[in-house]
């Protein structure tokens, strides 16, 4: 059975616990499918990128019409790091949710409306307005052209430039090494493995080091880095405690030698 998130942030945890280790955040409008129903608060679900965990049932909404229609219509995504849908389309209007870059929404065709705005409908059934410039179309297909692909990734990763380190975040409010790296690719149609490491099953293919290019990932213990060119990467560390550039150079004032000496692997959707 399938669910669409209906607040900002949905939390999944490790067990039906809310005391549990967080392991992933779920945006507003991303479809999870309920693969167990655990009692009258908790849910086991899978996101629509293959990740499991515990959610609570007051995150989503489920079995309506508009939830049905949402998988298939939801076709724009929030781009700015936080955008209000408001009531009305002047900056006046009352606030009616307030969506984090990644969240997905559907919009609605209205006569006559400047072109600054655009009129949405929420999962919930509501109605409202948000600035144009802040959502996209969303990106199903990662592009076949390659080098655009890779700026486009680099591009989006920067985008969480400063944002705090949060164990399982993938939000402007708070993001980890793999919520970073999977949202800089989500955001443009490719759909990686959530966790530091490559698995089975997903695009991403391993490298090696001499093929390494920009936008490609590297892999470390327990951590995951999105490279940038010029021996620099961008990620998100609980050491740095916000999304920052390090470099594989000794002479750089940005050196990591703990992250330099410690590389497992790289991975590229390209060969």
């Amino acid at each position: 059975m399938n669910a669409v998130v209906k607040v900002m942030i949905a939390n999944l945890h490790e067990k039906s616990d809310s005391h549990s280790e967080l392991v992933d955040e779920a945006l507003f409008g991303m479809p999870v499918e309920i693969l167990e129903d655990i009692d009258e608060s908790w849910v086991k679900v899978r996101t629509f990128y293959r990740y499991e965990g515990y959610m609570l049932k007051s995150n989503f909404a489920i079995g309506t019409e508009i939830v049905t229609s949402w998988i298939a219509d939801a076709n724009f995504v929030v781009i700015q790091s936080f955008a209000d849908v408001l009531t009305g389309p002047e900056i006046q209007s009352d606030k009616i949710i307030t969506l984090t870059r990644g969240a997905f929404i559907q919009i609605v065709e209205e006569a006559g409306l400047e072109p600054s705005w655009t009129k949405v409908q929420l999962v919930t059934g509501q109605f409202g307005y948000v600035r144009t410039g802040w959502i996209q179309k969303r990106v199903k297909v990662y592009t076949a052209n390659e080098d655009l692909f890779r700026e486009q990734v680099v591009q989006t990763a920067f985008r969480y430039l400063g944002t705090p380190y949060r164990w399982g975040g993938k939000s402007p409010l708070g993001i980890d090494c793999s919520g970073l790296c999977s949202m800089a690719y989500m955001l443009n149609g490719s759909y990686i493995y959530r966790d530091a490491n490559i698995m089975e099953g997903f695009p991403l293919r391993e490298i090696a080091r001499e093929n390494l290019k920009r936008g490609d990932l590297i892999f470390f213990p327990g951590h995951v880095a999105l490279y940038i060119g010029d021996e620099q990467y961008i990620h998100s560390s609980l050491g740095g405690n916000e999304v920052n550039v390090n470099s594989f150079n000794p002479l750089d004032d940005h050196y990591r030698e703990d992250l330099a000496t410690t590389i497992s692997g790289y991975g590229s959707l390209f060969s």
